[in-house]
């Protein structure tokens, strides 16, 4: 099968499409055929060799270095104890790495069906960040009708999805975003948008709340935020940090968390282990899904490649120009 298989890392240079020998599926796991993958933030940094992916299911030592976190396609085999998933199903969902290629082992339990209404290729642009997203704000954050939401990058995969989820359980959210995303950012649903080149979101927070503060925080950024996501927060608030785009060290005044009785969260899904990927993807399936099946919520796709060109979409993301997601379509 085709794969794209990291031999060294640095550039995108090294992104090269190579074959490999199929993975073969475990008693309780599937085999699916890859129709489409999407990038994610961390893809860039297992390129540079700075977050190297967990062992590969399906592959015998030595593993493979595989990129990829998410994935939709269609049920090609199942494990001899695999009881409910069938040859032929639609499916998506999240792995620790290997979506780039067009077969991909993943246990039964782990996958979720792809909504009605949502192409197989453009499912491919949910696991990842609607999972994050859902994490984040509602099982970890406690995010529901009536709060208030600040989600920083709007215009990202994780700040697109959270917008959608938000306004779908009837909450308030506010975003940041540079000026040529926050319309697009008020188009999904956002109820402020707030150009952070220009505007101090900490201040916008407070008016948008009438002083109060924010109920939950999703911060993909880390770095000097942090401070500032205390300061707009209300008390007994929560901040979840999912990401350090802005630098993973910084300075942080913790004697401003006590009077605001906050909760700081750090969280990724990528090292959780097997057991904790199935709970939160069958959670998600159990509460989220019907939204996308409503015509609640949506997929956004800001471009596509096909896997051969995976170095232009790694450019793409790395231009930091998209809206939503750059998926990669593997096969039809």
């Amino acid at each position: 099968m085709r794969a794209v298989v990291l031999e060294s890392h640095g550039g995108t240079e090294v992104l090269q499409v190579t074959d490999v020998a199929e993975p073969v599926a475990g008693p309780e796991e599937v085999l699916v055929d890859v129709v489409a993958t999407a990038l994610n933030r961390a893809d860039l940094l297992q390129r540079r060799g700075l977050y190297p992916s967990p062992p590969l299911a399906g592959f015998p030592p030595p593993a493979l270095d595989i990129p990829g976190m998410e994935f939709a396609g269609r049920v090609a085999a199942v494990g001899d104890r695999v009881a409910d998933v069938a040859v032929g199903d639609q499916v998506m969902g999240i792995v620790g790495g290997g979506a780039y290629a067009e077969r991909l082992v993943v246990h039964e339990r782990q996958v979720m069906r792809v909504p009605s209404g949502v192409a197989v290729a453009d499912a491919a642009a949910i696991p990842e960040v609607w999972i994050t997203a859902f994490d984040a704000l509602v099982v970890q954050g406690g995010l529901t009708s009536g709060r208030t939401a600040l989600v920083h990058a709007g215009g990202s995969g994780v700040g697109t999805a959270a917008i959608q989820l938000a306004r779908a359980m009837g909450a308030r959210v506010v975003v940041t975003a540079s000026a040529g995303k926050v319309d697009a950012c008020r188009a999904l649903g956002a109820d402020l948008a707030v150009d952070y080149a220009a505007q101090d979101f900490v201040e916008e927070c407070r008016s948008f709340t009438r002083g109060a503060g924010v109920d939950v925080v999703l911060d993909v950024v880390g770095g000097d935020y942090v401070d500032r996501n205390v300061a707009a927060l209300r008390v007994g608030g929560t901040i979840v940090l999912v990401g350090v785009m802005g630098g993973g060290r910084t300075e942080v005044n913790v004697g401003a968390l006590l009077p605001k009785r906050a909760t700081l969260v750090g969280t990724v899904l990528r090292a959780r282990p097997l057991e904790e990927k199935i709970a939160i993807s069958r959670r998600f399936a159990a509460e989220v899904l019907a939204l996308f099946d409503a015509g609640l919520v949506r997929p956004v796709i800001d471009s596509r490649f096909p896997l051969e060109q995976i170095a232009a979409a790694h450019d793409r993301m790395e231009s930091n120009a998209n809206v939503g997601k750059i998926v990669v379509d593997v096969q039809p």
